[in-house]
């Protein structure tokens, strides 16, 4: 591989102006293509098979339509007295502005809360969400509030009050500290903008291909936003290790050609390997068998391809047209030797002391990892709702206000499914009603509707407790367990319904998932590194860091701790989604340093060192680099903790944490201290194993024996 890469680096490298130019091109037929071709996002979670699914179909079937399937909106009036004359006059106003809108079907009747000081009314429109009118929102929020000058306040919640989703402006300071960053490490402005350049090339192409590809299939309206998180922090984090390895074989006299193939080829190779891990790990989503989950986990991978594609190819070229201003000035015209100097470095140094103390650091590490994960117990999931929505939003005004006037269970109510022989489904219905008005936690069941071939009925159950309580989950359990009327069939479906489902589903699929993962770059790992141990420990040590960071994650979104200083306005379960994505983009992350740290060690081990010095060195070349991009991948997902969207907060909090704890804590930490220990065991392979496994050359050696000068015939 190392071979095939330095002839990709040098070919790069000299036709630069063809190379770029290629990637200008894609560039723009991407952005035509995004411009003509691309559709709306999916802003729902759904999984087909489960029972919620299942009923939502039968309801659109059956009943003409399904919740969800056009946009409504809430519009909440609250005062003192909403029953006397100049509040409802004002209301009846409002109401009549309502259903004078564009593509608005129907306004209800006013419903006002036993307390008088509460009301709504639903808007249906008959269009989905999606193709409503860009100005349907701001009409919608003039006609409802022109209520507002009687004194009465007027809030908004449903899917036509939503606002469209917008990119944290958070990126913008993870760039900016990622910029930072760079200019300090390569103390070089031009070296430091290459790796944000391409990055952002990387992002734009993957940003587009989604667009495109929603013209096609249905993505999540979050696809987006975790293609831009990975691809940034991934994009800058693989150029900035090639980058620094083209530096160093300048520094030691290599032509620019030479020293691009050289980078491609070593850096590179590790560059491929990383990027592999992660592709592995989005892509294994689609074993899970969730369709939103996989269209993310695919778009993100291609994504971070892209990104892979462009270090090997698009660098190469640039780093042609930077020349020497790669170098800090007061290197372009030193000596390959200069600027070394008597003190060790600090990654030396570093490495030398976790050497000496490795049994008091893996006990110290190990414990405080462990002690971070203890909140993890307590982890509990569900899907966000408007209650978990900021809370100067119309949205979570709306919803506390509903969930004063009429009780929490308001705002999640449950659709019950009747089936039956054509004309029975009503009494059918009514039989259930009796049965769940009786049920623990139910409020109010409301009279069943009847399609009119009369074998499907709706119920409509208000439980006590709010959407995301373990006492509407039990309520749902409770439901579905209880034996259907004679010649019926029951099933609980609506917005909560699905929510529970989707939780379920995605609680199930974790171990799965994990053993899809670990198992495929447990394999790759030991391609890479010739060795049993070291894809066991890697592993092991991304048990740790994925358990502390579900602790810590748990600790500040669910317990609130330091919650006001990350702006988390309410505590609330994980988001469901969180966990799997965590999982998976946090190890292929975690196995990015695990390759860069460790390749550099082994080299030097069968080069002839001792499996001390061996570490030593690997921590010594690998920690500068290591760590400017560990801290710039921290920059870039902790910008994301500024968004008010709790799914792109809580993630971005999560691998912000789960970078920092791996790449400090496992990787330069527990990992050199367990290779001390280990030993020369540490790079130990079966005989029959290593005859059997391809040799795919990550560190270079064909390069190094290929520069070997030939013999030279002497005539005699």
């Amino acid at each position: 591989m190392a071979t095939l890469l330095y002839r990709l680096g040098r070919f790069s490298y000299r036709r630069r102006g063809r190379t770029t130019a290629a990637w200008a091109v894609l560039l723009v037929l991407f952005g035509v293509g995004a411009a003509t071709l691309s559709g709306p996002t999916d802003e729902g979670f759904s999984i087909p098979g489960t029972e919620s699914s299942r009923a939502m179909e039968v309801i659109g079937e059956k009943m003409g339509t399904g919740p969800g399937d056009t946009a409504s909106a809430n519009v909440v009036f609250t005062g003192d007295d909403l029953t006397s004359a100049g509040p409802r006059a004002a209301i009846d106003g409002a109401v009549a502005e309502l259903r004078a809108l564009p593509d608005v079907a129907a306004v209800s009747d006013l419903v006002v809360a036993p307390d008088r000081r509460t009301a709504y009314a639903t808007v249906s429109y008959d269009v989905a969400p999606t193709e409503l009118a860009g100005d349907a929102r701001e009409r919608l929020l003039d006609a409802g509030r022109s209520a507002a000058p009687a004194g009465l306040g007027v809030e908004f919640s449903g899917s036509a009050a939503q606002e469209a989703g917008e990119a944290p402006v958070g990126e913008v300071l993870g760039v900016a500290v990622a910029a930072l960053v760079l200019v300090l490490t390569f103390g070089s402005l031009v070296a430091a903008g290459l790796p944000l350049l391409t990055a952002l090339i990387g992002v734009g192409l993957g940003m587009l291909g989604i667009q495109v590809a929603t013209g096609f299939v249905d993505l999540s309206a979050t696809t987006s936003t975790l293609a831009l998180m990975l691809g940034l922090a991934v994009g800058i984090d693989y150029a900035l290790f090639v980058l620094s390895r083209y530096r160093h074989e300048r520094r030691a006299g290599r032509s620019g050609e030479d020293a691009a193939g050289r980078a491609i080829g070593t850096a590179g190779s590790a560059v491929v390997f990383a990027g592999l891990t992660v592709v592995i790990a989005l892509a294994a989503l689609s074993v899970v068998g969730i369709s939103f989950l996989t269209s993310m986990g695919l778009a993100a991978a291609a994504t971070v391809a892209v990104a892979v594609l462009i270090s090997l190819t698009l660098l190469p070229a640039l780093l042609g047209f930077a020349g020497d201003r790669i170098l800090p000035r007061r290197a372009r015209n030193a000596h390959p030797a200069a600027g070394r100097t008597g003190r060790r470095p600090l990654g030396e140094r570093w490495a030398r002391s976790v050497v000496t103390h490795r049994v008091g650091v893996v006990l110290a590490a190990t414990g405080l990892l462990v002690l971070t994960a203890v909140p993890a117990l307590d982890l509990r999931l569900a899907l966000p709702d408007d209650g978990t929505a900021p809370a100067q939003s119309t949205q979570r005004k709306a919803y506390d206000q509903l969930s004063e006037g009429f009780g929490a269970g308001f705002n999640g109510p449950l659709v019950v499914l009747v089936e039956a022989a054509p004309g029975r489904a009503a009494a059918a219905a009514e039989q259930a009603a009796g049965t769940l008005r009786g049920l623990d936690d139910v409020v109010a069941v409301t009279p069943p509707a009847v399609n009119p071939a009369g074998d499907t009925a709706l119920l409509t159950v208000v439980p006590g407790s709010g959407p995301g309580a373990a006492a509407t989950t039990e309520l749902v359990e409770t439901i579905r367990d209880r034996p259907a009327p004679p010649g019926a069939t029951l099933a609980v479906t609506g917005p909560t319904a699905l929510g529970i489902d989707v939780s379920d589903q995605l609680t199930g699929a974790l171990v799965p998932y994990l053993t899809v993962v670990v198992g495929l770059a447990f394999v790759l790992l030991m391609l890479v590194f010739r060795s049993i141990a070291v894809p066991l420990k890697a592993t092991l040590g991304f048990l740790l860091s994925i358990a502390a960071t579900f602790g810590a994650t748990v600790a500040v979104f669910q317990w609130g701790w330091l919650a006001g200083l990350l702006g988390v306005e309410e505590t609330a379960p994980i988001v469901s989604i969180m966990p799997i994505f965590l999982i998976g983009i946090l190890f292929g992350l975690a196995m990015d340093y695990e390759v860069f740290l460790v390749t550099r060690a082994r080299e030097e081990f069968v080069h002839g060192a001792t499996p001390d010095e061996a570490v030593i060195s690997g921590v010594s070349h690998g920690a500068r680099v290591v760590g400017a991009a560990a801290i710039i991948m921290i920059s870039v997902f902790a910008g994301f903790v500024l968004s008010d969207d709790a799914i792109i907060k809580s993630l971005g909090f999560a691998l912000a944490f789960g970078v920092a704890v791996d790449a400090f804590v496992v990787r330069m930490t527990i990992v050199p201290a367990v290779l001390s220990l280990l030993g020369r065991a540490a790079w130990w392979l079966p005989g029959w194993l290593d005859r059997r496994l391809p040799d795919v050359d990550v560190e270079g050696a064909r390069l190094t024996v290929a520069e070997e000068p030939a013999p030279v015939a002497v005539r005699v």
